[in-house]
């Protein structure tokens, strides 16, 4: 079986992508697996260093408002359709996964031009315009939340990389504060703004590390490739990372997160247990806010606004709510009930069976 994944830019997409192909090599590990993506964007890093061959096709962003980019858009998907095209004739695929963004529009184009069954990722609560469009010619569709509206959906989850959906945080928690060199009993704060780091969440605790380490509160802050935090040095640790690739391990160290709401944070947050502070990005279609919904209607995060996450609300906020291990519990048990474990599995399954289904 050959199978061509078709997803990158952020971790949003390659994470995904990544799960679904190592599941793929346990159901069958003489599959033939190929990832498509674009010069631009991660998967230029994160899939040669997972051991898969990358095509790359040219990115067709779709600009948000009109303008005179937006007349070269036609332009630009004829010819990422075409280069796509050429890669499924070279690598002759049983089936093209895509999960949403730059390079599943031309994938799903080729494929069906080609004949090859299309089967359709959506990470995120909202659906882009990619897979609402992917989804009307999929032989299967399957969705991370299951309230998303797309013709054939079925829930199966967000797909997570093995070393955090097979996490156990109490096992691992003195290994990783020590591996972050952190105290093994002080409350533990996690924040991350994602594979791009986060500005806003950078500067808001940053600034009230003052109150934090008042209150005992220990800071793992992982500030991105291009991001900084410049605490208040106080007696309690405050570590300042700008990339973690052992997340299990700062999951496992976190009493409490602060992160974005994308679909990877908030299912590897509620997978494992880790109660959150969830601050979508205010710009967008709104996804992020909808993603987090579930977990924060279960009562296992909070959700605030950008604007309103300030460095004398975190202060006001963090350090109680991090310094209470029965609220922190209950947040826990409402997180980890809601999130299937499995979804690789699963999505791997339903490739399997996309790729068997009838003949092109």
């Amino acid at each position: 079986m050959r199978v061509l994944l078709a997803g990158g830019g952020t971790a949003g997409h390659t994470s995904p992508l990544l799960a679904t192909a190592d599941a793929l090599r346990r159901l069958d590990p003489s599959v033939e697996i190929t990832c498509l993506g674009t010069p631009r964007g991660l998967e230029n890093t994160v899939v040669p260093a997972a051991g898969y061959p990358l095509e790359l096709i040219p990115p067709v962003p779709l600009p948000r408002k009109p303008s005179v980019d937006l007349l070269r858009v036609p332009g630009r998907l004829r010819g990422a359709v075409r280069a796509a095209a050429e890669v499924i004739e070279r690598i002759r695929p049983d089936v093209v996964v895509g999960y949403g963004g730059y390079v599943s529009m031309p994938a799903y184009l080729a494929a069906r031009r080609a004949r090859v069954p299309v089967v359709v990722h959506e990470g995120n609560a909202l659906p882009g315009l990619a897979n609402k469009a992917g989804a009307r010619v999929a032989a299967r569709v399957a969705v991370s939340f299951p309230e998303t509206r797309l013709p054939k959906a079925e829930y199966v989850g967000l797909p997570i990389r093995r070393m955090i959906s097979t996490l156990d945080r109490a096992e691992l928690r003195a290994e990783a504060r020590e591996f972050f060199a952190l105290d093994p009993d002080r409350p533990t704060l996690v924040v991350t703004g994602g594979s791009q780091g986060a500005r806003r969440l950078n500067q808001s605790v940053a600034r009230a590390a003052r109150a934090l380490g008042d209150a005992g509160v220990q800071v793992l802050h992982v500030v991105g490739p291009n991001g900084e935090a410049i605490p208040e040095p106080t007696s309690t640790p405050y570590v300042v990372e700008r990339y973690v690739d052992r997340m299990d391990l700062a999951l496992a160290a976190a009493d409490l997160m602060v992160c974005r709401a994308g679909a990877n944070s908030v299912t590897e947050a509620a997978a494992v247990g880790v109660p959150a502070i969830f601050v979508p990005l205010p710009h967008g279609n709104g996804e992020q806010a909808h993603n987090a919904r579930p977990v924060v209607d279960a009562g296992g995060a909070l959700l605030v606004a950008d604007a309103a996450f300030t460095p004398e609300w975190v202060a006001a906020t963090v350090p109680g709510l991090a310094t209470d291990p029965e609220r922190l519990a209950a947040m826990s048990a409402a997180a980890a009930g809601l999130i299937p474990r499995d979804a690789d599995e699963k999505l791997a399954r339903i490739v399997v069976e996309a790729a068997a289904g009838p003949a092109r």
